[in-house]
């Protein structure tokens, strides 16, 4: 069954059956785009559209398929090839009554889809009389050939995309390991005061520690927030076709504050055990 070659979700009905190609209903099924256009606020299945001077029962219609404003896809219709070639022959074909345009076809696996390529050029030469070999002779579209391509794309960019990542958290933790070295620096005499009053090493560096991983989680709700503020303003503005509008993952949101708060941590350290290290007798005297 085609549905099983080419991702076609069932959104409501059903799809076509053996008997609907064996006795040449005239049944259709509706991409979502078509299903918007003709029967837009009203129910689809078990309605008719008239095709060529025939009435076609709609039995399903199905969900949308790909991303942005291309609706390709979504606006073809499906039939029974029994039907199809009843009602809808090509033409300029002569008088052949099997005649197709287009072959789409799944191998058994992943793995067998070059050998499967060559078994139907060589069933498809065998039967019109030319070589398989000649270059020319097919118009092909090799789907898990284009797959792997853009899976490799996407490995690029994630690679790249998660360096600058790296970047930028080792950057931002060094701002924090400066920022609280400042901060142990301009509280030296409060530092050397808690020392005196009975404070220990412990408790010191817990407070600069925590500190820091303050600041480092005070800092990405605020990036967070301003990425989710920007998104929702591009969510009522168009990309143009084939563009979806950026949406903030909450999982991916939750690992950056995640990523954040490690890199904060990693970078209070050392800031809070300096304070911790701090002689009380020279932290009172310096000025």
């Amino acid at each position: 069954m085609f549905n099983q070659i080419r991702y076609l979700p069932i959104k409501e009905g059903r799809w076509l059956n053996e008997m609907d190609g064996a006795q040449k209903r005239a049944v259709i099924v509706l991409g979502d785009e078509a299903r918007r256009t003709l029967f837009s606020g009203r129910p689809a299945v078990g309605s008719t559209i008239l095709l060529n001077g025939v009435q076609f029962e709609v039995i399903g219609t199905l969900q949308r398929i790909g991303h942005g404003d291309n609706s390709t896809q979504n606006l073809q219709c499906y039939m029974p090839f029994s039907t199809m070639q009843e009602h809808f022959r090509l033409t300029n074909v002569g008088e052949a009554p099997d005649v197709i345009s287009i072959i789409e076809y799944q191998p058994k696996t992943r793995a067998l889809h070059e050998a499967a390529q060559k078994e139907v050029e060589r069933v498809i030469a065998r039967n019109h009389g030319f070589d398989a070999n000649t270059p020319d002779s097919f118009d092909e579209w090799d789907t898990v050939n284009t797959v792997d391509q853009v899976g490799k794309i996407f490995d690029a960019m994630n690679a790249f995309l998660g360096s600058v990542g790296l970047v930028t958290l080792g950057l931002g933790a060094i701002g924090i390991i400066n920022i609280m070295l400042v901060a142990v620096a301009d509280r030296t005499q409060e530092i050397g005061l808690r020392k005196a009053l009975g404070a220990t090493n412990a408790s010191i560096m817990f407070q600069f520690f925590v500190e820091g991983a303050f600041l480092t989680l005070l800092s990405g709700a605020v990036g967070i927030g301003a990425a989710a503020g920007l998104m929702a303003v591009l969510s009522g503005v168009s990309l143009g076709e084939g563009f979806d509008p950026p949406k903030l993952v909450a999982r991916t949101a939750a690992l950056a504050v995640v990523a954040l708060a490690v890199a904060g941590v990693a970078a209070g350290l050392y800031p809070a055990r300096r304070a911790a290290m701090l002689q009380p007798v020279e932290a009172l005297r310096k000025e």
